[in-house]
C-alpha cells in the first residue's frame, strides 16, 4: 500500500505524490534546446523528485550524467587536483554499479586521473577527459547536478562552473565543438549567492561565472488540481468519503503550495487516522506547529536570527501592519527569498504562506512577557470554553476587562504595544492545543486586520480595528459583511481601540444586513 513521503526521493509506485509528468515535460523542452539551467527553490520542494523523473524521460535519448554533489567531501574541493580525481571516481563507481556506460577509452582516462597525484592535476585534464567521452559518445550527454549547495563558498566550484561556461560559449560559437548538450544544476542557493560570497573584496567577482544559464520558469509549487490528484490516489485506496476538491482547496490555503508542508499535512492526515475535511486539516496544521523537530522550520527561525533587522521589521509587519518594500537589490530579502520564506507581492515583503506566517506570529508572541494579559486569558478559559464549544463574545469581554484592568481605560494612545498584539496575546493561550488562528494578509494594515479562528470545527471572523469615526466604522461593518459571507457564516465579531474620550466601552450587537456582529469597544 502507498504512503505519503516528505523525506527524500518520491516513488510513484511508493508513494502518493503530486504529477510531475508535465514540469519534466517542459524541463526537457529546455535540454532539447541545449540549454544550461540551474533549479534553483527551497528546501523540500520536489527538486529531487522532479530529477529522477527527467533522468527517466531522457534515457532513451541521451547518455545522462547524474552526479549528487553530497557525495563528495569537503575536501574534494580544496583543489582543483583533488575534485578532479574525487570525481572521476564517483563515476567510475557509478559506472561499476551499472547506472552509466563509460565508453572503454573513457574509463580508462578517469581511472588514470582517479589515481594521479593531485598536485598533478588541473580542472583542464578532467575537460580533456570529458570531451572525449562527449566525442566518443553514440548518444548526446546531458549533465545534472543535484545539491550543488555542498559546494557553497567553495573557489573550484566556480572555476568548474567557469569551464562548463566556457564549454557552452564555443559549442555556440562552433556547433561541432564536443560539449555536453545541457547541463542541469539543482540546490537552494543560486550561483550568483555562490560567488557574492568569496572574495567580495574583489571586484572582478561581480560577474557570474554562469550568466549563460537559461532563465528557468517551471512552476515546481503546488496548486489545488496538483494537491487533488494526489489525494484523488488516496481516495481511490481507501474510500474515505472525502471531498478531494474541497480539502486540496484548504491544504492550499494553508501552504501556498509548498511542496513539503502540502505532503506533511496529508502525511499526518493519514498517519494520525485525522478527518478528511477542514477539521482534520486544520488538526493536522497544529500538530505541524507544534512539532520541535522541522529542519525547514529550524532553518527559519534560524535564518531571522541572523538577520535580526528583518526579523525586527517583519515582526512590525505582522503585528503592526508596517509595510516592508521588496528589493530586487536587497540582499537579505534576496536570501530569505531564495530559501522560500518570503515573497514580493505587488512590490511589497510577504510571508510565503499561512504556515510559515504563523509559525512567526507564535515565535514573536513568544518572546513577549505581557503575564497579566496571558494569565487573564488562562484564569477565564473555564469561561471561554463551555462544553468544547468557544465563546467569542466572552473572550472579546475578557480581553477589555484585562485590558483595562492592566493599562488603565484607552485616552490617546496604545501603551507599549499595539492592541492587535496583545489581543493575539490573550487569544493564543485560550485556543492553545485546540484551535487555530491565522490573519487574513490582505486586510492586514495599520488602522485593520482580520483573525480568523478555527476550534473545533466552528469558524470566527474578528476584526481588529482603530477607531477612526462612524463613518469609518461603519464601512468596517459592511467589510465585515462581506468577508462573512466569504465563509459562509452569519455572525462575526469586531474589537475596536477608541480613543474617544465619550466612547462607550463595552460589548453591543450591530445587524449588518442579514448579518449579526457582536462590536467590543476598548
Amino acid at each position: 500500500m502507498r504512503k505519503f513521503n516528505t523525506t527524500g526521493l518520491c516513488v510513484p509506485r511508493k508513494h502518493y505524490m503530486v504529477d510531475v509528468s508535465s514540469r519534466v515535460a517542459q524541463i526537457r523542452a529546455m535540454v532539447d534546446e541545449g540549454d544550461y539551467f540551474c533549479i534553483n527553490r527551497a528546501r523540500q520542494y520536489g527538486k529531487t523528485t522532479v530529477l529522477a523523473a527527467l533522468r527517466t524521460v531522457l534515457r532513451d535519448d541521451y547518455v545522462v550524467v547524474s552526479l549528487d554533489f553530497q557525495a563528495l567531501s569537503h575536501a574534494s574541493f580544496s583543489t582543483e587536483g583533488t575534485f578532479a580525481r574525487d570525481l572521476c571516481r564517483v563515476l567510475i563507481d557509478t559506472s561499476e554499479l551499472g547506472y552509466l556506460d563509460l565508453p572503454e577509452g573513457v574509463a580508462h582516462g578517469m581511472e588514470s586521473i582517479a589515481d594521479a597525484n593531485p598536485d598533478t592535476l588541473g580542472l583542464g585534464t578532467l575537460f580533456g577527459t570529458l570531451r572525449s567521452w562527449v566525442l566518443s559518445s553514440a548518444r548526446p550527454v546531458v549533465l545534472v547536478i543535484d545539491e550543488v549547495d555542498s559546494a557553497t563558498n567553495n573557489q573550484v566550484f566556480l572555476d568548474f562552473l567557469a569551464q562548463l561556461r566556457l564549454q557552452y560559449l564555443t559549442r555556440e560559437e562552433d556547433p561541432s565543438y564536443p560539449a555536453f548538450q545541457s547541463v542541469v544544476l539543482a540546490g537552494v542557493t543560486d550561483v550568483k549567492h555562490l560567488k557574492a560570497k568569496i572574495r567580495p573584496e574583489e571586484t572582478s567577482k561581480t560577474n557570474s561565472p554562469w550568466n549563460i544559464a537559461a532563465d528557468f520558469r517551471v512552476r515546481m509549487s503546488f496548486d489545488e488540481t496538483d494537491v487533488a490528484g494526489m489525494l484523488g490516489q488516496y481516495e481511490a485506496d481507501h474510500a474515505t468519503g472525502m471531498d478531494v476538491t474541497a480539502v486540496a482547496k484548504e491544504i492550499i490555503a494553508w501552504t501556498s503550495g509548498y511542496p513539503f508542508l502540502a505532503s506533511r499535512i496529508c502525511q499526518l492526515m493519514d498517519e494520525g487516522g485525522l478527518g478528511w475535511d477542514r477539521e482534520g486539516v486544520n488538526r493536522a496544521v497544529r500538530m505541524l506547529l507544534t512539532d520541535d523537530n522541522v529542519s525547514l522550520f529550524e532553518s527559519l527561525t534560524g535564518k531571522l536570527e541572523d538577520h535580526p533587522a528583518l526579523k525586527a521589521q517583519l515582526r512590525s509587519m505582522l503585528m503592526s501592519g508596517e509595510e516592508i518594500f521588496f528589493s530586487p537589490y536587497n540582499e537579505t530579502q534576496k536570501l530569505l527569498s531564495m530559501y522560500g520564506f518570503i515573497k514580493n507581492r505587488s512590490g511589497k515583503v510577504a510571508i510565503s504562506n499561512r504556515i510559515f506566517e504563523t509559525l512567526l506570529y507564535d515565535l514573536f508572541l513568544s518572546e513577549e512577557h505581557e503575564e497579566p494579559m496571558k494569565d487573564g486569558a488562562v484564569l477565564g478559559r473555564s469561561r471561554f470554553v463551555r462544553e468544547g464549544s468557544l465563546n467569542m463574545r466572552e473572550v472579546l469581554e475578557g480581553f477589555r476587562r484585562t485590558y483595562t484592568q492592566v493599562f488603565g481605560p484607552l485616552c490617546d494612545r496604545f501603551p507599549e504595544k499595539d492592541g492587535r498584539e496583545l489581543f493575539l496575546l490573550y487569544l493564543k493561550p485560550i485556543i492553545n492545543g485546540t484551535g487555530n488562528y491565522y490573519i487574513e494578509a490582505q486586510t492586514r494594515d495599520r488602522t485593520r486586520t482580520d483573525v480568523i479562528v478555527d476550534y473545533r470545527g466552528e469558524q470566527f471572523v474578528v476584526e481588529l480595528k482603530v477607531w477612526r469615526g462612524p463613518r469609518y466604522n461603519e464601512e468596517g461593518e459592511e467589510q465585515v459583511r462581506g468577508y462573512l459571507d466569504h465563509f459562509g457564516l452569519d455572525v462575526g465579531y469586531m474589537l475596536s481601540f477608541n480613543f474617544n474620550k465619550r466612547k462607550e466601552p463595552g460589548l453591543r450587537r450591530v445587524a449588518v444586513g442579514d448579518k449579526v456582529l457582536w462590536e467590543e469597544t476598548v
